[in-house]
């Protein structure tokens, strides 16, 4: 069976993890190395990773090498999270450990990296029938998701990293005393922002990962001798930042046996995680101690076996709901549009010869093609265009997202023109997409014309070169109809063909 292995490229230490699968699918850890560089000592206070950093990865990943070859691993992937994302000279770093190692680091968004710690924590933690917060406090942000009967409704991402905020905050030049006073301030002022974004929720279940938050689940069976270290409750973690405080760096690794690398975040690590529980109201943590190494592994063996990722639609649906509410959409009208969006797709096969990922970006630029309205009824598609093209969803990549916000600008006004930016700057193979796409939302649109889901059912019939669409549903449906053939010009453009309405 085959032989995986991982590496999560992250903002305070590399890591890489083998796995061995079974006829089961399952793995078995056979191999996890640490290699303590921490690349964003540079990025957060200079903008891009010095040369002696890029040369201690390249050194890192050489011991990877070897370990994956020793191992046969035959398959291997290696995400890279925050302190690259914003180093400016990240392409020279990437080139440098592909052209030394052959091993390519494919840059993710927090959504992503979310998704994939959500991988790891459901494979450890039932989240079946649970509203569940999951946090991940890493070196260069923080992610908080929220998870209903085991699907990621939202997440958050936070720049409150503990090696940023060591950085930032700059520790040496305050002391350490004054750093802590500077810190607490700052966890202030954000905690605002946190009970903003998560709202008014309660929680059956809240999970942690991240190094800091194993190693304080560690502190608390050692320090205040607690018979485990997969929980930590509310109380605990205020001892033990008590404790931490009231201790030098140096007495964090001489007298607690902290890494040099681990003693200078914990505290800032720890104050996060204070902030989120009191923001969230929550009385205790599970530590499964899994991370994004992990929940990488775990899909890699899903997309060799179980399909790829863009498949998930329950997940990718209920994540647009979530952002669609947020902004307070009619949720009546978008899902009935969705609906018919679906309905057209699937009639009319034989003319746009999409596939399965195009069925979903459509459904989700149909649910949220009036999110704009949030903003401004006035030239609301285009306001449309620029929250989604800066709204990720779990699920979906950047390119996916794009492709979302630009079949959704074009449900009314406009067609899509190359003098429109956002349509301008996609491959040309994608703009074939969005116009199709568009075409089909805008005739889907106009049978909720008066946003009273009216229309029930619909058939199409082709007939080269005419097209005919019969509604069924509530009363003559006269406004429906009218609309149809108002908004059938991209459509007719776009296949060629001639819409007539069945009476």
């Amino acid at each position: 069976m085959p032989v995986l292995a991982a590496i999560d490229v992250g903002s305070n230490a590399l890591r890489l993890a083998i796995g061995e699968t079974d006829v089961q699918h399952r793995i078995t850890l056979v191999e996890s190395i640490r290699e303590p560089v921490r690349l964003g000592k540079d990025v957060f206070t200079q903008g891009a990773l010095k040369e002696e950093t890029i040369e201690a990865s390249v050194t890192a990943f050489h011991r990877f090498r070897e370990a994956i070859t020793l191992h046969g691993a035959g398959r291997v992937r290696a995400v890279a999270t925050s302190a690259t994302r914003e180093s400016t000279n990240r392409e020279l770093f990437l080139d440098r450990i592909a052209g030394a190692t052959g091993i390519e680091i494919e840059i993710i968004g927090p959504e992503e990296e979310a998704r994939l710690i959500y991988l790891a924590v459901a494979d450890k933690v039932n989240l079946k029938n649970k509203s569940a917060m999951l946090i991940d406090i890493g070196g260069g942000s923080t992610e908080i998701s929220v998870v209903s009967n085991g699907t990621i409704q939202m997440t958050e991402s936070f720049r409150l990293g503990a090696v940023r905020l060591l950085q930032v905050l700059e520790e040496k030049k305050h002391g350490e005393a004054r750093f802590h006073v500077l810190l607490d301030e700052y966890m202030g002022a954000v905690r605002k922002r946190i009970v903003r974004d998560l709202g008014i929720r309660t929680f059956d279940l809240c999970v942690g990962t991240g190094g800091n938050i194993e190693t304080l689940g560690d502190l608390r069976r050692g320090l205040l001798t607690r018979d485990r270290d997969t929980s930590l409750p509310a109380e605990d973690l205020d001892a033990l930042i008590k404790i931490l405080q009231a201790k030098s760096y140096e007495q964090r690794v001489q007298e607690l046996g902290l890494r040099p690398d681990r003693a200078d975040v914990i505290v800032p690590a720890a104050l996060v995680l204070r902030t989120i529980l009191r923001a969230a109201k929550i009385g205790e943590i599970v530590i499964p101690g899994v991370g994004l190494k992990d929940g990488l592994l775990l899909d890699m063996v899903e997309e060799m076996y179980g399909g790829r990722r863009v498949l998930h639609r329950d997940q990718i649906v209920a994540s647009a709901l979530e952002l669609g509410r947020r902004y307070q959409f009619d949720e009546q009208h978008g899902t009935a549009v969705a609906r018919y969006a679906l309905q057209l797709f699937e009639q009319t096969r034989m003319l746009h010869n999409l596939g399965i990922e195009h069925r979903l970006i459509l459904e989700v630029a149909a649910l949220l093609h009036d999110i704009g309205m949030f903003i401004n009824g006035t030239d609301h598609h285009k306001h449309t265009y620029y929250v989604l093209s800066g709204s990720p969803l779990v699920g979906l990549s950047q390119s996916q997202m794009m492709l979302i916000a630009n079949v959704a600008r074009y449900h009314r006004k406009s067609l899509p023109k190359v003098q429109h930016d956002g349509y301008r700057m996609l491959p040309a193979k994608d703009r074939v997409v969005v116009s199709k796409l568009a075409a089909i939302l805008r005739l889907a649109d106009a049978m909720d014309n008066e946003h009273a889901s009216k229309v029930t059912d619909l058939a199409v019939d082709f007939k080269k070169p005419k097209l005919s669409i019969r509604l069924s549903g509530e009363g003559d449906m006269l406004l429906e109809k009218w609309a149809l053939l108002k908004k059938a010009e991209l459509f007719e453009e776009v296949f060629n063909v001639k819409i007539t309405i069945e009476e």
